[in-house]
């Protein structure tokens, strides 16, 4: 092999890894960015999160090494004590549609920093809040997923 050919190669491969570098780097700040603005206010309570949000998500569930492709689109009803429910949803897994029956139920926790956590049966979330409520960033905590998106309210408060 050509030394000049496989040193370029290895200099592709830096920027490629430089590029990829600067991409994480620039989520990362925005995800700092996120929890400064969610800090500022820093008066978030579980009457935060009042009315309904249509939440949306996609990513995947890893079934035996594999990624399985998921996507969802869903009705919380947050009551603005910590409790929820879930009166309309659509999913998607590997390509087959689901409607789980109407009436869901969870619970949600949040705290000053306008951050917290929803538990619904089964599936567990980190969320992080606006400081005004009108928008959810959630992310899937099980193991074996990847998924993650944003519920916004589309309701009256309650």
């Amino acid at each position: 092999m050509n030394p000049i050919k496989g040193q370029g190669m290895n200099e592709h491969r830096i920027k490629g890894l430089s590029r990829l570098t600067r991409q994480s780097l620039v989520a990362a700040t925005m995800a700092l960015g996120l929890s400064s603005v969610a800090l500022a206010d820093n008066d978030c309570t579980l009457k935060s999160l009042r009315g309904s949000y249509v939440f949306s998500a996609k990513g995947y569930t890893i079934v035996a090494g594999v990624p399985q492709p998921k996507a969802i689109v869903e009705v919380i009803d947050f009551n603005g004590n910590g409790t929820l429910s879930v009166p309309a949803v659509t999913l998607s897994v590997n390509g087959v549609i689901v409607r789980p029956p109407i009436g869901g139920t969870g619970s949600y926790t949040v705290d000053a920093a306008c951050t917290g956590t929803i538990t619904f049966d089964g599936p567990l979330f980190d969320i992080f809040i606006s400081p005004n409520g009108e928008k959810v960033w959630m992310i899937q905590t099980n193991a074996g997923t990847v998924f993650q998106g944003t519920a916004i309210r589309v309701g009256n408060t309650k």
